[in-house]
């Protein structure tokens, strides 16, 4: 059966159902904070460190082949969690494109956190040991993964304003600039969890 449009007094009553149904702007907030909370806990509880065992706190570690990696604020992985951002809203416009903007950047934040909480399970962390080029990868300290989070963030907000060309083409430009750069990227990072490339591997590694 052919999908039909709604009418116009359709419309008004669904659009008078979200009006008085409405999410106050608070309460999202306090889910998402609620949201990285749940984060920290999870990840002190699972073993992982505050911040850097090396006892300070820096805001740009950009050496990937490193034990610091992944323990200070941001580094060159946090560019993956702004297109990780993007790929959210995408999925989450195609899933529910008349739900609320705030409430699609809630479940991509929920998204993201179920993600930073699995990616520190010691299956995960094995296997980025194994099969990629993080050699010295013992999980990320939990300021790290809330910057992630807040990184996500930051590229959902980004989707959510500029036009779908410019959010294409930004993240296409990050994830050539940061693997031309480190040689790593979350395109290749997706394909070395799933059926790692001894190539690419090798590859990774002669830099």
């Amino acid at each position: 059966m052919a999908d039909r449009t709604p009418s116009r007094s359709e419309e008004d009553f669904q659009r008078a159902w979200l009006q008085r149904n409405r999410i106050p702007l608070w309460a999202y907030v306090l889910i998402g904070a609620g949201l990285l909370a749940l984060l920290a806990v999870a990840l002190l509880i699972m073993g992982r460190v505050p911040w850097c065992k090396c006892g300070y706190i820096k805001l740009w570690h950009g050496v990937v082949k490193s034990s610091e990696n992944s323990q200070h604020l941001i580094d060159w992985y946090t560019f993956s969690h702004i297109v990780h951002g993007f790929a959210f809203y995408l999925a989450l416009w195609l899933i529910g494109p008349r739900w609320p903007v705030r409430l699609r950047l809630v479940l991509a934040l929920a998204l993201e956190v179920s993600w930073e909480i699995f990616e520190n399970t010691a299956f995960v962390i094995e296997r980025y040991r194994a099969a990629t080029i993080a050699l010295d990868y013992y999980g990320d300290s939990v300021i790290n993964s809330e910057m992630d989070v807040l990184a996500t963030l930051l590229g959902f907000v980004l989707a959510a304003r500029l036009p779908v060309w410019a959010t294409v083409a930004l993240g296409i430009a990050l994830e050539v600039w940061v693997g031309y750069v480190i040689r790593d990227n979350l395109t290749l990072n997706i394909i070395m969890l799933i059926y790692p490339f001894e190539v690419i591997k090798n590859w990774q590694l002669a830099a």
